[in-house]
């Protein structure tokens, strides 16, 4: 059940944010396990000349950027399996958007399970459960 917000600076095109989020929610599939239905994206578009790194607009150097805040349960993912999900997703930007800037960055933020959820249970609430219907049928 991650979150995903990105941003990038592109001028708005539906079709490019639906190709980001089908291989966004593809890759936090296949590398971090999570299931497809529950993964939300939204994605934010920037146009180019308000994206600014190191005090200029990436208008002026041909590159693009994005930035990525994801969010997951504690403990869910291991630092190896976090690495190779920045690789990969940066890896996807640069087939999607073309050249990008050094400062295109992914934030992964790992959330406590009784401090999120969906459906109106926390992530917490569901191991719980889990675990407990587990116990019953041992």
């Amino acid at each position: 059940m991650p979150y995903l917000n990105i941003k990038i600076s592109l001028e708005p095109s539906a079709p490019l944010a639906e190709a980001i989020a089908t291989r966004l929610t593809r890759i936090t599939a296949d590398l971090l396990g999570k299931k497809l239905e529950v993964t939300a994206v939204v994605v934010e578009q920037i146009p180019v000349r308000h994206w600014f790194t190191g005090g200029r607009s990436l208008a002026s150097s041909g590159r693009h950027s994005f930035y990525l805040e994801i969010k997951i349960t504690e403990g869910s993912n291991t630092k190896q399996e976090k690495a190779a999900y920045c690789s990969h997703v940066f890896s996807a930007m640069q087939e999607l958007l073309g050249p990008l800037d050094q400062a295109s960055y992914i934030v992964l933020h790992d959330v406590r399970a009784d401090s999120w959820g969906f459906d109106g249970k926390t992530q917490e609430y569901r191991f719980i459960k889990a675990f407990t219907q587990e116990e019953g049928n041992l």
